[in-house]
């Protein structure tokens, strides 16, 4: 856990209660989501103290005046005109970097020369993080970095940095944890000042470019930080300096080495914790908006295949199976062009944040495959063969290399003037109607078919709440919601039948789609994520017993071999890219590799090993596996550190411990270090396979700690947040609101909620004048109590005769438990 104490010198440096007391960027005061959601719930010091708020943010789409207005310029299209400013980034090769190359905007990468000017002019940095299909990320480029009086300013008062997130995960990373410790959430586009010596004062996310929405316009926050830079150094530096021991104090691992390596108690109490926060009607952990979460299925589906007749591990197969099915049928896969978007913004899984990303594809190729060998049933294997015909048709280079991710944003149509989220893959009822109506069968026209099982409407099929300010109003995104069963016996068609009516209608669907403007595609190739997909790939060969998706992995391990790979010192690249001409790209001084490309290129491997039993995969393992003990190890504490020591220009080597939306490199890494343990038992090394295991067991016990310690209960469940939010979004009278937590210490819940008896559900009480309503446990619930108008109070009854003692009252003011 974070140390409190660090965690509140951080907020109080950068939000006001220090000598930088008006740099507050007040980024709070409205709570809808206004920039790429981070990605990684859990950071790597895993902020719960200060990051709770990140799962309650409430996820809307866009404000209707922040369409993305993008001329088809940059990488997308080639224009006669010659562009009006060119800056630094226009010689990377990173995607993101180049669609920013134009601004007016004077950016430099991350490097020796832009950090060398802000030294020698003396100058903030403006830090920029961002990555090439992040939507917020376009809107703050359009409103902001394409302005020309904003671009003055930055200019003149600034060195300004552009980083892309994926490219450099590791300088994201310690810049996320210092927005996340001193606003109480991240996410891209990440804006951060930094004194020269790359130290941060403060920062935030998304801004506007004027003051609005209760937030100061993103001008008015670079004229006044530019204005106190100038007249008082001395306070920024030493505010600075301040930050960084907090964050220093944040980022250590509480390694404790009495601890001993996590037992069956912890085990279950992870069960326990996954069964509480099920959401029973549309699966998943935790509210909108849901992501799929991989790698809590692969927990899952461990515990029950160590053991299928207990009760609690048929448990978890059936969270697994249940949400896993949702997911497929849901608007979050792609029903017409295949794949899976990166969540979705309510709670059915239904409306999408519409970008695909490549490591998302890689984990659910995996869960869905664990799906299939779990049940047999073909439903699971075909979603498995669906990912993998959109990551080969759209993701793939000729070489085997794959691309990180397509954009959520597109022209709605040829020379429209702006983008919009989704344009690419949602439809309009007289749309469907032209393309399906022609076709019958048995008198029933293939239209009539397709809308009853994909829920097509024809004012549109998504609700005001997932589309609130009417960007999709009239569109359809496709999701089952029933089964084809019911649609079958309500048009009197057989199995047959029905699956010619889909198959066709939605292959007449994608070929419509490719007539419409693609969305930008990030060809960035990232050595991590192909490992993910490796490992997809080769676990999909062998469950679903396809050769040629082995051959695909092969050939994928073959491209890192040959492009991401520098066999004179066995060290990896992290990435390369697609050049203009289609061939493979470098930049000038490659980007060495990172923890997450070690430890998932070496699963990608041992899984490759296991599908083609060629020992040259696991050998190659093995010497990746020695190379990244010598880069990342702590010999002082154990663990691996996300980078090595090699660049300077990162502030803070940080630990990572918490599987997010990636996996965590050290979790890869435990697992792979047992897995290259049991392949050396039998070698002729004396040791056998005991460094290995030593090591996956340090690994255990370094953060044993922080796992056995965790309490995630009831003040942090999703559910429970849910229902304090229908009571903090209220104007209510003589509020008193009170939390009785199951898990609080001894004694710090003895307060007016000492008498509630806690269930496992979280459980709403609404009391007036000391009469409380019956418990709820739905929001909508909650909403209509509070809504209640108040009653009028009842005369005051005379003063009666003190009695004796006797029972606790029965009603007991409370709100949510």
């Amino acid at each position: 856990m974070p140390n409190g104490r660090a965690v509140l010198l951080l907020r109080r440096l950068s939000s006001g209660d220090s000598k930088l007391k008006n740099l507050n960027l007040n980024q709070s005061t409205n709570k809808e989501s206004l920039f790429c959601l981070y990605r990684d719930f859990s950071s790597s010091k895993r902020l719960t103290t200060f990051g709770q708020n990140l799962c309650s943010v409430k996820l809307t789409r866009s404000y209707s005046d922040n369409i993305i207005k993008m001329s088809k310029t940059n990488i997308e299209s080639a224009t006669a005109e010659k562009p009006k400013y060119t800056n630094q980034l226009i010689t990377e090769k990173s995607p993101y970097l180049l669609q920013h190359a134009h601004n007016p905007v004077q950016w430099y990468p991350w490097g020796e020369e832009a950090i060398d000017k802000a030294k020698k002019e003396n100058k903030l940095i403006f830090l920029s993080v961002g990555y090439s299909t992040c939507h917020w990320c376009h809107v703050m480029e359009k409103e902001s970095f394409e302005n020309e009086d904003v671009a003055k300013v930055m200019n003149e008062h600034f060195i300004n940095i552009k980083v892309d997130r994926e490219e450099r995960p590791d300088i994201d990373r310690v810049y996320m944890l210092f927005v996340m410790a001193t606003t109480g959430s991240g996410g891209w586009p990440m804006s951060v000042f930094l004194t020269p010596d790359l130290k941060p004062i403060t920062g935030g996310t998304y801004f506007p470019p004027e003051d609005r929405w209760g937030r100061p316009g993103f001008k008015s926050i670079l004229l006044s930080l530019a204005k106190k830079w100038k007249e008082n150094k001395a306070q920024f530096v030493d505010a600075s300096h301040n930050i960084m021991q907090a964050l220093q104090k944040i980022s250590l691992v509480d390694s404790d080495s009495s601890q001993l390596v996590p037992g069956e108690a912890t085990w279950n109490k992870c069960v326990q914790r996954y069964i509480s926060i099920f959401e029973p009607h549309f699966g998943g952990f935790g509210l909108a908006p849901k992501f799929p979460q991989a790698s809590i299925f692969n927990f899952l589906f461990h515990f029950y295949a160590r053991d299928k007749s207990d009760p609690e591990g048929k448990k978890c197969l059936d969270m697994c199976l249940y949400t896993l099915t949702k997911i497929a049928k849901g608007g979050i896969h792609d029903h017409v062009s295949s794949g899976f978007a990166r969540y979705s913004v309510d709670n059915d899984w239904h409306v999408p944040h519409f970008e695909k990303m490549l490591y998302d594809q890689a984990q659910l190729i995996v869960a869905y495959t664990d799906a299939y060998l779990a049940t047999k049933e073909e439903f699971y294997a075909d979603v498995v063969r669906d990912i993998i015909k959109y990551i080969n048709r759209d993701l793939r280079h000729e070489s085997g290399g794959y691309y990180s991710a397509e954009d959520a944003d597109s022209y709605p149509y040829e020379g429209a003037p702006h983008k919009k989220e989704g344009a690419f893959c949602v439809w309009e009822f007289d749309e469907l109607k032209s393309l399906l109506d022609g076709k019958k069968i048995n008198e029933t026209s293939y239209f009539d078919i397709f809308c009853d099982y994909f829920n097509v409407e024809e004012d549109g099929n998504i609700s005001m709440e997932s589309d609130p300010h009417g960007e999709l109003k009239n569109k359809n995104v496709l999701i089952v919601y029933g089964s084809k069963e019911e649609t079958m016996s309500k048009f009197e068609i057989t199995s047959e039948q029905f699956e010619d009516v889909i198959s066709y209608c939605t292959n007449i669907l994608y070929e419509e789609r490719q007539k419409r403007p693609r969305p930008h595609l990030d060809t960035k190739m990232l050595c991590s994520w192909n490992g993910l997909i490796i490992a997809g790939l080769a676990q999909a060969g062998q469950g679903l017993g396809e050769k040629s998706y082995v051959d695909d992995a092969i050939k994928t391990a073959n491209f890192i071999k040959e492009h991401l790979y520098e066999p004179s010192n066995k060290t990896l690249l992290h990435s390369c890219y697609r050049g203009d001409d289609g061939s493979i790209a470098q930049t000038k001084e490659p980007i060495k590799g990172f923890l997450d490309d070690y430890a998932f290129l070496i699963k990608g491997l041992l899984d490759l090993y296991e599908a083609s039993l060629d020992l040259y995969w696991l050998n190659w393992a093995r010497e990746l596996q020695y190379k990244q003990n010598e880069l990342f190890w702590d010999d002082t504490n154990g663990g691996y550190f996300t980078c090595s020591t090699d660049d300077d220009t990162v502030v803070l080597r940080l630990k990572e411990d918490q599987d997010g939306a990636e996996p965590s490199g050290n979790s890869v890494s435990c697992h792979n270090l047992q897995r290259l343990a049991a392949y050396a038992d039998k070698s002729e090394a004396a040791e056998g396979g005991d460094v290995e295991r030593n090591m996956a067991k340090r690994l255990l016990t370094v953060f044993a700690k922080r796992l056995n310690d965790t309490q995630d209960g009831a003040c942090s469940d999703p559910r429970t947040l849910a229902l304090v939010r229908a009571v903090r979004s209220r104007l209510l009278a003589g509020r008193v609101l009170a939390v009785a937590d199951p898990d609080s210490p001894a004694g710090m819940s003895d307060i007016l909620l000492s008498r509630i008896k806690c269930s496992e559900v979280p459980t709403a009480y609404v009391c007036r004048r000391y009469a409380c309503s019956l418990p709820v446990t739905e929001v909508e619930q909650l909403e209509s109590l509070l809504d209640e108008p108040a009653k009028p109070a009842q005369p005051a009854k005379p003063a009666q005769p003190a009695q004796p003692a006797q029972a606790p009252p029965t009603h007991v003011p409370a709100t949510p438990t």
